[in-house]
């Protein structure tokens, strides 16, 4: 099976000149950074001098100003047709309330495209944005980590007949930081300030300086945009990253977690049904207290002093207020509600705790059990992985984007019981992997399961 190229002939890496960032090529060793010992006086590498000579010019103020936000039907109106009698691709990104606010609602549209200027709309004030999304039928998406905005934008009825997505684009072209600050650097030279990433987006009315920054967050998408498209065809990747855009615009809702509470952080330390009951219980009425008040979770009740509580099982509001993790004035005003949780968990019958192994699945199990339950699947893993990474260097792109790891494991654990090309192909399509990753993958983990099997 021949490696994929940007025009579906097999070319092999080696056969496209790399330039800058791009991965078009495997590097010589003289190109590899050295590392030197800790205590040795440090050189300055090539990559280094040219980034230190590069002149990144800091970016103050939108090209058109800042703008109106648009919170009327009128207002949206006139935008929609703006956008509609613009030319060329979109750009959009979209602000949250993480870690202020329950869920992933979106608190900010933003929206630039030639012609129409920038745009700046709320969708509390405007939840239906549909008739915005039908005047871009056709038109390309610019975003950036498009997967953390598309979700949200379907909530407000958009929904793009295309996508770029320029954090994926510099994944996979192995650039070595990918958020938009740094793409805007390395591509533009233009210094793009990022204070307000993680300010709450549900305040009303917005700051005019947040307005200032979330209107050049699409300022400058279009033209790094254009940057990544030529490396991306140097490169070879033109069409893996078509796929991988095409992956991200029609992937479906994410299902449902089961047993969700198992996310907890620090859950590693309890190793008791009792104890993991009390975790569930802490975590469920977390929950539904967040939900109620649109409150983020973790600003309700830290992870820490869910598994600080399951690991004392206080008996009382006293001995509970007395934990370290309890002193807060938020949770001990809420105190009652906690101890209640636990109590509830501690009168739970034996046959109502939680299993102490999680849920039963389907999904192998963790890694460090390979060895004892089945060596030849823990040698499979070990081929399979030595593959993954000669061809990231190769390709200079990142393992986790060559491949879904657990797609990988999955591999591994359960092979088709015909290690043959098409077989490993057909279980690669099957998992969810992409033409270009069965095409540049199929072969070599074929010819590593086999050995490591035999």
């Amino acid at each position: 099976m021949k490696v994929v190229s940007s025009q579906g002939t097999g070319a092999r890496p080696d056969d496209h000149a790399g330039r800058g960032s791009s991965a078009g090529a495997p590097r010589d060793e003289a190109d590899d950074p050295v590392v030197p010992d800790e205590d040795a006086p440090r050189e300055e590498t090539a990559d280094e001098a040219d980034a230190a000579e590069r002149v990144v010019v800091p970016l103050l103020e939108p090209a058109d100003g800042v703008p109106d936000v648009i919170d009327t039907p009128a207002a949206l109106a006139a935008a929609i047709a703006a956008f509609e009698a613009g030319t060329g691709p979109v750009a959009v990104d979209a602000e949250r309330a993480s870690g202020y606010r329950y869920g992933q609602r979106t608190y900010l549209v933003q929206l630039r495209r030639e012609g129409a200027g920038t745009a700046l709309i709320d969708p509390v004030a405007l939840p239906d944005l549909s008739g915005l999304s039908r005047a871009l039928v056709g038109v390309e998406w610019v975003l950036h980590a498009a997967s953390q905005d598309l979700p949200g934008l379907a909530e407000q009825g958009m929904h793009p007949s295309r996508v770029f997505d320029t954090e994926l684009a510099a994944r996979l072209l192995g650039m070595e930081r990918v958020g938009l600050a740094a793409v805007v650097a390395d591509t533009l030279g233009l210094g793009l300030a990022k204070e307000h990433s993680a300010v709450d987006w549900s305040t009303r009315p917005l700051p005019r300086d947040w307005l200032r920054y979330a209107a050049l967050d699409v300022e400058l998408l279009v033209p790094v945009r254009e940057v990544l498209a030529d490396r991306l065809a140097e490169a070879g990747k033109a069409v893996w990253a078509a796929e991988e855009f095409e992956a991200e615009r029609t992937a479906p809702p994410a299902p449902v977690r089961a047993e969700p509470w198992r996310r907890v952080s620090g859950l590693h330390a309890i190793h008791d049904a009792r104890r993991l009951a009390v975790v569930r219980s802490l975590w469920e009425t977390r929950d539904h207290n967040a939900r109620q008040r649109d409150i983020a979770p973790g600003r309700v009740l830290p992870d820490r002093a869910i598994v600080a509580a399951a690991e004392a099982l206080p008996r009382s509001v006293p001995q509970l207020v007395g934990l370290p993790a309890f002193s807060g004035k938020g949770t001990r005003r809420r105190a009652a509600l906690w101890q209640a949780a636990i109590d509830r968990a501690l009168a739970l019958p034996d046959a109502e705790l939680p299993s102490v192994r999680g849920p039963r699945t389907d999904a192998p199990p963790p890694i460090r059990a390979w060895s004892d339950r089945d060596p030849r699947a823990a040698a499979r893993l070990t081929a399979a992985r030595a593959v993954m990474v000669a061809t990231s260097e190769a390709w200079q792109t990142p393992v986790e984007n060559l491949l879904q790891p657990d797609l990988l494991r999955r591999l591994c654990w359960s092979p088709p019981p015909t290690l043959d090309v098409d077989s490993v192909a057909a279980a690669l399509t099957a998992g969810g992997a992409r033409h270009w990753q069965v095409g540049l993958l199929g072969e070599p983990l074929t010819q590593a399961l086999r050995a490591a099997t035999a």
